[in-house]
């Protein structure tokens, strides 16, 4: 296996230094470092260590192949025309730090002085650039290697909230291998960066709520500092998620746990003062802190494409927003629908979006056993899911939209899809030994005279097992 990865990724790059050579080298060249540092850290994970190094180097090839067909063939404007809008404004963000003040305008325009959504990608494209010149290829192989390390992240997320392997590696694979979460972490988006530092925070607030680390509380600051700067009303989620995990604990309630709680908030808090959070709320509410500024959003996005919906929607009051959750919900979680794959680049979402079909009733399953035996430890997955669920459920107005923004969200409903899979693979595993077990008796005939029995050992328990 090991052998076939390595000569996979030899051909791979001797092919993109033969068909890109200009940006090519230099993209390989950025993201061969990222890749080891990457590789580094889950070596140092013990447990199921030679997986996660394949299952990574695997998630990366694959980004790498589809990002580089996106860039050979100029497929950017039709996956996601946001690649040319950080090029370009990350590379006069470049320029302005060149001295070049022609720029500056453009650049002031986008980030709206951190009031905007989205302005932290420019300061991402813009170090990048600063590093191997404009070279939009090793912006996506950057972000391909955040999006591989996510699956090893979503791994690690598992085996907090369930010590079992099979249920963690569940979730690993779907993270690395689901057609959408490779789609947008293969290109110049910040949809990839953005999944990263959610699964990142997440992880983070796990280990914390179990024990004080250094490393994950410098993670999770750094996580959510950069959060704000992508887009910040998630940030604010995450925030109020990892706050109730943190006030409610993974353990009872004691006076050394509670300070720690509370040593975490501060040091959090005082993060976040530092690198302005405050400045950047004010900017934020009086841009978009009103149900009206939402309303005009969602009738832009719902009218701006072929492929809006709920256009008649009126979310400028609560009563209006509470109306258009059961719309705006059916379509985060279904869309797009069989009708309406009208054109090419919604038709093939059908292999994907059949296999999601297939597996919400393995979510609703392990939603529900996840939450009757580790409400503790899912606590900050279970707010924040639902909170961004909600949320984009009363913004969105655009199938396209809603069917990329959801890709957010996969990573932490595959936890629960994963624990769905293995509790029906355990119980088909318990019958078809009860079934033996029957048969065996019947043809072995009375137990008298006999010295053997028949008791296997019951296949491992979800909630039992390491």
């Amino acid at each position: 296996m090991n052998g076939v990865l390595l000569a996979l990724t030899l051909a791979m790059f001797g092919a993109i230094l033969a068909l890109a050579p200009a940006d090519g080298a230099p993209a390989i060249l950025l993201a061969l470092p990222l890749s080891a540092l990457a590789g580094l850290a889950i070596f140092k994970f013990e447990t199921d260590r030679r997986f996660l190094l394949r299952l990574f180097v695997s998630a990366l090839l694959v980004r790498i192949l589809v990002g580089t067909l996106i860039y050979l063939f100029h497929w950017q404007t039709f996956f996601g025309g946001d690649a040319r809008t950080y090029d370009f404004f990350g590379y006069a963000l470049l320029r302005t730090w060149e001295g070049s003040k022609d720029y500056q305008i453009a650049v002031d325009m986008f980030t709206g002085g951190g009031s905007s959504s989205g302005w932290g990608m420019l300061y991402m494209v813009a170090a990048i650039y600063k590093i191997v010149g404009r070279n939009v290829l090793a912006v996506q192989y950057v972000n391909a290697v955040l999006g591989a390390a996510t699956a090893s992240l979503a791994y690690m997320i598992s085996l907090e909230i369930f010590p079992n392997k099979r249920v963690a590696r569940v979730c690993a694979l779907l993270s690395a291998f689901f057609p959408s979460l490779v789609l947008w972490s293969a290109q110049g988006l910040k949809d990839g960066p953005i999944v990263f530092l959610l699964v990142l925070s997440m992880l983070a607030t796990l280990k914390l709520g179990n024990r004080f680390s250094f490393k994950y509380l410098t993670a999770l600051a750094l996580a959510l500092c950069s959060l704000i700067t992508l887009r910040f009303y998630v940030f604010y989620i995450v925030v109020l998620s990892i706050t109730v995990a943190l006030i409610l604990g993974r353990r009872r309630l004691t006076t050394q746990t509670l300070v720690r709680q509370l040593l975490i908030m501060m040091v959090i808090g005082m993060a976040l003062a530092y690198f302005g959070v405050s400045r950047y709320a004010a900017q934020q509410f009086d841009t978009y802190g009103n149900l009206r500024q939402l309303q005009l959003m969602r009738l832009d996005a719902s009218e701006s494409a072929l492929s809006g919906f709920g256009g008649d929607v009126d979310v400028s009051t609560a009563e209006g927003a509470l109306s258009a959750l059961p719309l705006g919900l059916s379509y985060l979680i279904l869309a797009p629908f069989p009708w309406q794959l009208a054109s090419l680049r919604q038709a093939i979402t059908l292999p994907e979006m059949i296999i999601w079909w297939a597996s919400l009733p393995l979510l609703v399953l392990g939603l529900w056993f996840t939450i009757k035996h580790r409400l503790r430890e899912v606590v900050p997955i279970i707010v924040f899911t639902t909170l961004l669920t909600l949320t984009y459920s009363i913004l969105q107005g655009n199938v396209g939209t809603a069917y990329r923004q959801r890709a957010q969200l996969l990573v932490f409903y595959f936890v629960f899809v994963s624990i769905g899979f293995v509790l029906r693979k355990e119980k088909k595993a318990e019958k078809a030994q009860k079934a033996r077990q029957i048969k065996g008796r019947q043809s072995v005939g009375p137990p008298w005279g006999r010295d053997r029995k028949i008791n296997p050992r019951p296949p491992d328990k979800v909630i039992l097992t390491n």
